[in-house]
């Protein structure tokens, strides 16, 4: 995986097959979780969901020109309260602006998994898409952030402390320790490459050149 760079007035990455398959079907998983339809006739979610997200589905499919707070903290991160000391106030502006911005954020993820679907190893942005691409980004990895329980700083160094440890222990050659978990580790080292690849897009952008 490589940073994105300026070129021809796009950002352009650099990602192998496999780097680009596992982030087209996180950007279809959050698709999902905001109600879209499946990105892709063969898309099957790799995103681990919390055992209450069924209900969070369920919940989508019957949306109703009232929509309510999601149950579901990650869509709740995605789709937040506008008063979160004031119900009233948040539910009647969830009612006015909740399906605009539903159909924004699916668009901008649809757009990006289009990108990423493409062939060759290149990721390009045409410049006009990079802002929303960077807002994409963003969606996912607040939703990555929610399964991985990131609430707060010290959380997100705890996670950096054992994905340090495991990578050390896999240096040595020895087995990681019993307490880290894999699919953890997993999606703690996606978040760090979403992470990476938004501020080198960002990067870009404000130095003007894509």
């Amino acid at each position: 995986m490589r940073a994105f760079v300026a070129r021809d007035g796009a950002a352009v990455a650099t990602l192998d097959e496999e780097e680009r398959l596992v982030i087209a079907r996180i950007v279809a998983d959050v698709g999902l979780l905001l109600g879209a339809e499946s990105f892709g006739a063969e898309h099957h979610s790799t995103l681990p969901h919390r055992e209450d997200l069924a209900e969070s589905l369920r919940f989508l499919e019957d949306l109703d020109d009232a929509p309510v707070e999601p149950d579901d903290p990650a869509l709740l991160r995605l789709l937040p309260n506008a008063s979160p000391r004031d119900r009233d106030v948040s539910d009647e502006f969830r009612r006015l602006t909740e399906e605009e911005l539903r159909s924004t954020k699916i668009a901008r993820l649809r757009r990006m998994w289009d990108e990423l679907s493409a062939d060759g190893t290149e990721w390009v942005i045409p410049a006009e898409h990079v802002m929303a691409t960077a807002a994409a980004l963003t969606d996912v990895r607040l939703v990555v952030a929610s399964r991985l329980g990131l609430e707060s700083d010290q959380d997100a160094e705890a996670l950096h402390a054992e994905l340090s440890r495991a990578a050390e222990a896999a240096d040595r050659g020895v087995p990681v320790d019993a307490d880290i978990d894999p699919e953890r580790m997993w999606l703690g080292m996606l978040y760090d490459a979403l992470t990476w690849l938004q501020e080198s897009l960002v990067s870009v952008t404000l130095g003007g050149h894509a």
